[in-house]
């Protein structure tokens, strides 16, 4: 029996073809050959398709439409939304814990010996609740969406350059209540996404930064993470008060919700646009 060859399974799945076809087995390579060219042609008239779709209709991307939809979501809980630099300094990683003998070091893209492209949200947002508490004495609820970039293994489930989505209350749980609170919005948000209870999962981890996380999976794929405080970390940020906060990975949260495979369909790219490849 004859199956698909390496070339022809990568083409497969670079269309959007199922296991219903890549697991097919044939009596020999001409038949293997004659049902590739008119999968292929299939697949290629489905993608033209819903290429024309979002051209004529939807307008925006499935990474758009779930980041706007979290957006919208956070506004209508009175947050406010907030845009920070993507250059931040060394000094801001290291208070962060990551100094150049921490593991997470090594995937910085360093623009020189003080500066990088930020690899997470969470510096700038630790300044920037700090000062809005210390204005208003006021309970601050914000959150930021917007590029962060890491040296990943170029698997599957990574991209050098992905979009972040993180919120943060601060000084408005009590102490006692930020698990709680953390299981509340990352409940609100699934739910605003039309995402049902039995699909998802709420997963207690260990985190390298953060100590102890709440995780939000989609089929054992983690597409957010919350943490709380107070933490360890707070004091070198001048932060005092009780904190929640939960991130959540755009792309591969759009990744899940569409039940493929490869995150790079879906992140920002010149050879894909809305899962669909260009080169067809």
């Amino acid at each position: 029996m004859e199956k698909f060859t390496i070339t022809q399974l990568e083409r497969i799945s670079e269309l959007g073809g199922d296991s219903s076809l890549t697991e097919r087995e044939f009596t020999d390579k001409t038949e293997r050959d004659l049902v590739f060219r008119q999968a292929e042609k299939d697949l290629v008239r489905a993608c033209r398709g819903r290429i024309k779709e979002l051209l004529m209709d939807k307008h925006m991307t499935d990474s758009v439409t779930v980041g706007r939809t979290l957006e919208k979501w956070l506004i209508d809980q009175d947050y406010t939304k907030v845009v920070t630099p993507t250059i931040i300094t060394r000094d801001m990683l290291a208070k962060m814990t990551i100094d150049e003998f921490h593991h997470l070091s090594e995937q910085v893209f360093w623009l020189d010996k003080k500066r990088c492209l930020r690899p997470m949200l969470a510096p700038n947002l630790y300044v920037v609740m700090r000062e809005l508490h210390r204005i208003t004495n006021e309970p601050v609820k914000i959150f930021e969406i917007g590029s962060c970039f890491r040296k990943e293994s170029q698997g599957a489930q990574h991209m050098n350059e992905f979009t972040m989505l993180n919120c943060v209350e601060l000084a408005a749980v009590p102490d006692g209540q930020q698990v709680d609170e953390l299981k509340r919005l990352a409940r609100s948000a699934m739910e605003a996404l039309g995402v049902g209870e039995d699909e998802y999962e709420l997963v207690v981890e260990e985190s390298t930064v953060y100590g102890s996380t709440v995780d939000i999976e989609i089929n054992g794929l983690e597409v957010a993470s919350g943490s709380y405080g107070p933490h360890f970390l707070d004091s070198q940020w001048g932060v005092f008060d009780t904190w929640v906060g939960i991130g959540f990975g755009i792309e591969r949260l759009t990744m899940a919700l569409a039940k493929s495979k490869t995150i790079k369909k879906f992140g920002r790219s010149i050879t894909f646009i809305d899962g669909q490849p260009l080169h067809i």
